[in-house]
C-alpha cells in the first residue's frame, strides 16, 4: 500500500494545491503574452450541456482501453493504479470530485486559456492547436504512449474550446473535470476491488 509516489497522508490537499497553483502560473504567462486566461470563460448552459456531453466520448475511450489487458495500455493502467490507488481509495467521491473540478479548471486556464491562444496567435490557429497540445502530452509523459495519448485529449479539448461557434473555456473545463472525476471514481472502484480479492 505504501507503493504510492505519493503520502497517502497528504495526497488530496498536495494534489489540491499542485493544481491550484497553475491558475498561479497562467496567470503569469498570460501577464507575460498579454493574454487574460479568464476572457474566454463565461457562463452558458449551452457550454455546459456540450462540456455534459463532450465528455462522454473521453470516457468511453478510457472504459474501452481499459478493456485491453496487456501491452503498453495495460502497463500505464497499473502504473496508475500503483501510483494513485493508495492515495484514491481514501477517499470520498466528493473528494474526487473537487480535485477533478480543480484540475480542470487550473489546466484549461493554462493550456488552452493561454498557451493555445498564444501559439495561435504566433503560429495560426492549426499550429497552435498542434503545438500546445504537443506540450500538453508531455507535462503528462508518464510513458511515451501516455503522453501521446494526452496529447490528443488535448486536442480534442482545444476544438471543444470552439465547439457551437462561441469560444468558451467552460467546455473544455467541464469535459476535463468531469472526465478526470470518473477516471479517479473508476481507479478507486478497480484498486478497492483489488484489496478485496486479496483480502
Amino acid at each position: 500500500m505504501r507503493n504510492s509516489l505519493f503520502k497517502t497522508d497528504d495526497f488530496f490537499t498536495a494534489a489540491c494545491l499542485f493544481e491550484a497553483s497553475l491558475i498561479l502560473v497562467a496567470l503569469l504567462l498570460g501577464w507575460i503574452a498579454h493574454i487574460n486566461p479568464f476572457e474566454r470563460l463565461y457562463f452558458s448552459t449551452t457550454h455546459i450541456a456540450y462540456g455534459l456531453v463532450g465528455t462522454i466520448p473521453l470516457f468511453l475511450m478510457f472504459l474501452a482501453l481499459h478493456q485491453i489487458q496487456d501491452g503498453s495500455i495495460a502497463d500505464i493502467r497499473q502504473f496508475l493504479l500503483k501510483t494513485l490507488g493508495p492515495s484514491l481509495h481514501q477517499y470520498q467521491w466528493p473528494h474526487l470530485l473537487m480535485l477533478g473540478a480543480i484540475a480542470g479548471l487550473s489546466e484549461e486556464l493554462l493550456f488552452r486559456g493561454v498557451i493555445q491562444p498564444w501559439l495561435e496567435s504566433a503560429w495560426g490557429v492549426t499550429a497552435g492547436l498542434l503545438a500546445s497540445n504537443l506540450i500538453f502530452g508531455m507535462t503528462h509523459a508518464v510513458t511515451p504512449l501516455y503522453a501521446l495519448l494526452a496529447a490528443a485529449v488535448g486536442v480534442y479539448l482545444g476544438l471543444a474550446l470552439d465547439y457551437g461557434g462561441d469560444r468558451n473555456l467552460l467546455t473544455p473545463i467541464i469535459i476535463h473535470g468531469l472526465y478526470d472525476f470518473l477516471a479517479f471514481v473508476a481507479l478507486m472502484r478497480v484498486y478497492r476491488a483489488g484489496l478485496s480479492t486479496a483480502a
